[in-house]
């Protein structure tokens, strides 16, 4: 339906199993038949089976919903009497187990570490199943526009329930799946119902609406379509009674008022909008898209022990199925297991959390923690976000995350916190859904939070645990060397994991050859049982048996700062051969000692990555080898970064000017490899280059690699840590008194300052440059810095300095016989003359641009000099050419994710179109620009998109709303105290309302 709000999707609910086999086409046909969307029933053919008394019941519905995996005693015994279990529950479940097995095929209910499974069934052995397959396919349907065949399989998924879903089945288990499965019938029916509306068959809905607004009356979006169907059958006086009655149910039901969207329908039917009128065609437009996230790592196999912990925390998560929002934070030293104990209670929890699971390791533990605000951004996206709706605070990025939650059921884990405050944003702050916290330290100070303080394993645990991971045989017949081995360990489960995984990979080593090594002194024994320290000692033995060449390349691999290493970089950083780096990378991994985090990509864990230096410090020799490694680093870097730019920017000189490398980088085959480089790398470069800053040897390289990677500041992508970097490099630069890595440095802040729209700033750092190039005798950042200052100098109306400070850029550029710098001086000029009226000569100016960077190939920059002529030809009238070079230069920024320039070409879209009168379309480009510049570009550029939007809405009649932009225009430039501020004052006088 033309703007109306559509039903949600209809397949978020927890997919049961389906147990299908690889092969489904020969599958046997079905001989079993589970039913839940009605009373719990079982048949074999055609032979309906005695399921027994309603506990009986509970415990078969309770395996069939939990997806084929095995549910604990403890969990069906609290799935079956919740908090008050009799006296012999566990007989009691045993008992309908046992009769229950009775009644099925052999190898249906199996028994599994103590819990219960159902397993083997066939596809469309369960209705649940069943009718969500007939959903997915329904959704597929209307996706293609084919409503007819949408409608039917709709039809037949709602045709599965028969009554109330687990009818009569006792328990809160049961309960909270009655309660989850009647709001998915519901957002079926609704579904089902939009697309009557959609098919003109709104007359035939008005009786089932009217029925199900009687029996649902607080559930707005069955009214809102109620209301449709009457209007569209003639019935506006019924409808707006549907929207007074639903008013008023809510003011005395809830004391809150009609959401937006039934708001909006009421006036849309006041103002008999045409847009409501019936369609004439299906509408193949898809419904909106709510995703249900699955985050959670992987549940490690051989988790033993811990039963007290996972009860605790199991139950604090069951709490929230009564409505409430529950917190739960595990704390304790680094390697207890924290991580794994959470990530296994939050399997186990999946089913009470239908709408998703979230999880982020927050690296609390290491020298960068994660933002909140960069989770928050990660976190939205995952649910359903577009990067566009998402604002760029903290604090509106909490609250839409929030919003976003409210209503669902969505368990979030965040792992490896810092402490509270890093926490407090991420908490989803809704009842039914549930946060699990881990972290170090113990978050007394997390209001509500439920503490729990996780020690090390008891020696029981930890011997089962070692057991599991070496093998019963092995440990049977020398279980006291056993047990010296986990108390060396210090009960420490992540010690023991790897002090066994060791053992386990050396099949020539005996236990007892095992715990004499960790009985040797030089372990540090007695450390072993404080602290971190306990996983320093863990370490120690595995690389005690790592060779030369493995136990180097785990001490430099730790040196960087950067989030992982790709394959290429750490080739770097032990100087050897791809192929051979790659086996040692990979032999590291085996070990558990590396991680790979991608595909050619590899990472340590913080704790081991501290370990790593610490061995680097005390074990390579000579010490100069560290610094050599991370110089090697930096040089792959920066010759990497280097090509990267002289492919993006063919006869551009400033690679000529950047320090010279010993290292050598990549090579590519075309643009896209070599971008893609880039902003692959991006967080691992700027991370390196602040590492440099503190070492004088590596300043200058650092800064250069900054200025050859400025695409990173121009992307938006990482624009922020690129200005922080930028800042740390300058402080360096300035303590070491080195005027010429001073005034590079500056200029790659002047050149983010300029991106984020604080021109005083930047104009001021351009002019320090000036003067610092120089004393240094550096001329290239000096061409830079006044190109810089010209174009800052248009944006405040200071038109005669920008062409004295352009002028000498041309000049100094062509000294040092830098064509596209030149090219660049030249647009920016073009604009100067444009501004002061000078049109044919900014024409000219800007096409002499663009044919140097066109005779040059360079289309990055050529599409500057298209954005420079677009707007020459738009102020001289010659439209249709201006929107072709302004379109040319859109495509190109777009593949070079360029995000600040592809915004404002699209501003300068929209001019083309004011001027055209194609006010419409104006409006969309507009919009888009305001969309892609969210971020980035600064207030000032916002409030020139605005100010043309306004313009834009005049033309097609809509002036209220145009008034609004041009308010805040005028708010953007008083703020800044910008000159356009008297022209918006103008736009908004009362003569000109008029």
């Amino acid at each position: 339906m033309d703007g109306v709000p559509r039903a949600p999707r209809t397949s978020h609910v927890p997919r049961v199993p389906e147990q299908r086999r690889p092969d489904e086409s020969a599958e046997p046909p079905v001989t079993w038949r589970f039913s839940v969307l009605g009373p719990v029933r079982a048949r074999r053919g055609d032979q309906p089976l005695a399921t027994g008394s309603p506990q009986q019941r509970a415990l078969l519905a309770a395996l069939l919903l939990r997806e084929g995996r095995t549910a604990t005693a403890a969990e069906l015994i609290d799935a079956l009497w919740g908090d008050e279990p009799p006296s012999q529950a566990l007989a009691a479940l045993r008992t309908y187990a046992s009769r229950l097995r009775k009644v099925l095929d052999a190898g249906v209910l199996v028994s599994e570490s103590g819990g219960y499974a159902v397993r083997g069934l066939a596809r469309g052995a369960l209705d649940l199943a069943e009718a969500q397959d007939l959903a997915a396919e329904a959704e597929k349907a209307r996706a293609a526009g084919d409503l007819c065949h949408a409608r039917d399989l709709l039809g037949r998924a709602l045709a599965l329930w028969d009554g109330e879903a687990l009818a009569g089945v006792p328990g809160p288990y049961a309960e909270a799946q009655r309660v989850r499965l009647e709001e998915w019938r519901l957002q079926l029916l609704e579904t089902r119902l939009d697309m009557d509306l959609e098919q003109g068959c709104h007359a035939e809905a008005v009786s089932e609406l009217t029925a199900l607004t009687a029996a649902h009356p607080l559930r707005e979006r069955l009214r809102e379509l109620l209301m449709l169907a009457l209007y569209r059958s003639g019935r506006q006086a019924e409808a707006l009674a549907v929207y007074a009655d639903t008013r008023r149910l809510l003011a005395d039901e809830l004391g809150v008022d009609p959401r937006p969207g039934l708001r909006d329908l009421q006036q849309r039917i006041l103002q008999a909008d045409p847009g409501l009128a019936e369609p004439s065609a299906p509408v193949a437009e898809p419904p909106a898209t709510p995703v249900r996230p699955a985050q959670l790592p992987a549940s490690v196999p051989d988790f033993t022990g811990r039963a007290s912990f996972v009860a605790e925390l199991s139950e604090v998560l069951a709490s929230a199925e009564g409505g409430v929002m529950a917190v739960s934070a595990v704390a304790g030293i680094g390697g207890v297991g924290k991580t794994t104990l959470a990530v296994h209670v939050a399997h186990g929890a999946r089913p009470a959390f239908p709408d998703g699971q979230l999880y982020v390791d927050l690296q609390g533990a290491g020298p960068r923690a994660a933002e909140p605000v960069t989770v928050l951004g990660a976190f939205l996206r995952a649910l359903g976000m577009a990067d566009s709706a998402i604002p760029d605070s903290l604090e509106e990025r909490a609250a839409l995350y929030r919003s976003v939650l409210s209503g669902r059921r969505v368990l979030v884990l965040l792992d490896n916190a810092r402490d509270a405050a890093q926490v407090r944003p991420l908490l989803p702050g809704t009842e039914g859904c549930a946060a699990l916290v881990t972290s170090r330290v113990r978050m007394v100070d997390l209001a509500g939070a439920h503490l729990v303080d996780l020690d090390v394993m008891s020696p029981d645990e930890a011997l089962a645990l070692f057991t599991k991971i070496v093998g019963e045989e092995r440990v049977a017949s020398e279980r006291k060397a056993a047990l010296d081995v986990v108390a060396a360990c210090g009960f420490l489960p992540l010690a023991i994991r790897i002090a066994a995984s060791r053992l386990a990979a050396r099949r020539t080593w005996t236990v007892s050859v095992l715990a004499a090594k960790l009985a040797d002194e030089r372990r540090r024994l007695d450390e072993l049982q404080a602290g971190d320290l306990a996983v320093k000692a863990t370490f120690e033995l595995g690389y005690g048996a790592l060779d030369a060449a493995q136990a180097r390349a785990f001490r430099l691999l730790g040196l960087a700062d950067g989030p992982d290493l790709s394959l290429p970089a750490a080739a770097a950083v032990l100087d050897l051969p791809a192929e051979d780096t790659e086996d040692l990378l990979e032999s590291l991994v085996d070990t558990s000692l590396l991680e790979s985090a991608a595909p050619g990509r590899y990472r340590f864990h913080d704790l081991v990555r501290l370990y790593a230096r610490s061995c680097a410090e005390r074990d390579e020799q000579p010490p100069t080898e560290r610094e050599a490694a991370l110089s090697r680093l930096l040089d792959f870097y920066l010759s990497t970064a280097s090509r990267v730019y002289a492919i993006e920017r063919p006869g551009d000189r400033l690679v000529d000017h950047l320090a010279p490398t010993a290292y050598p980088g990549l090579d590519f085959a075309d643009r896209g490899a070599a971008r893609d480089w880039l902003y692959t790398e991006a967080n691992c470069l700027l991370a390196l280059a602040q590492q440099s800053a503190d070492r004088p040897d590596s300043l200058s390289r650092a800064i250069d690699l900054l200025w050859a990677a400025l695409d990173i500041s121009e992307s938006g992508a990482n624009s922020r840590e690129y200005e922080t970097t930028a800042k740390v490099l300058l402080q360096s630069a300035r303590r070491l008194g080195r005027p010429g890595m001073e005034a590079r440095a500056l200029m790659t802040l002047a050149h983010a300052h300029v991106d984020g729209g604080r021109f005083d700033t930047a104009d001021r750092a351009a002019e320090d440059v000036i003067r610092l190039a120089h004393e240094a005798d550096d001329l290239l950042p000096a061409c830079w810095a006044r190109n810089a200052r010209g174009i800052i100098a248009l944006y405040q109306n200071r038109n005669a300095d920008g062409e004295e400070h352009l002028s000498e850029a041309i000049q100094h550029f062509r000294t040092l016989g830098d064509r596209p710098g030149e090219a660049s001086a030249l647009c920016n000029l073009s604009r100067i003359h444009l501004a002061t009226g000078l049109t044919q000569s900014a024409v000219t100016l800007a096409q002499q641009g663009m044919e140097i960077y066109d005779a040059m190939g360079n289309s990055m920059r050529g599409a500057n000099g298209r954005y420079a002529l677009g707007m020459a030809l738009t102020q001289s009238g010659e439209l249709d050419a201006a929107a072709e070079r302004l379109l040319e230069a859109l495509k190109v920024f777009r593949e070079s994710r360029q995000r600040l320039w592809e915004g404002m070409t699209l501003f300068r879209l929209a001019e083309v179109d004011i001027a055209a009168h194609r006010y419409a379309q104006a409006a969309t480009n507009a919009e888009m620009a305001l969309t892609v510049l969210r971020g980035i570009g600064g207030e000032w550029r916002r409030g020139n998109v605005l100010t043309v939007l306004g313009h834009a809405l005049t033309g097609f009649g809509h002036v209220g709303r145009a008034q609004v932009c041009w308010r805040e225009a005028l708010r953007i430039y008083e703020e800044l105290d910008a000159p356009e501020a008297a022209t918006v004052r103008e736009l908004l006088s009362p003569v000109r309302a008029v």
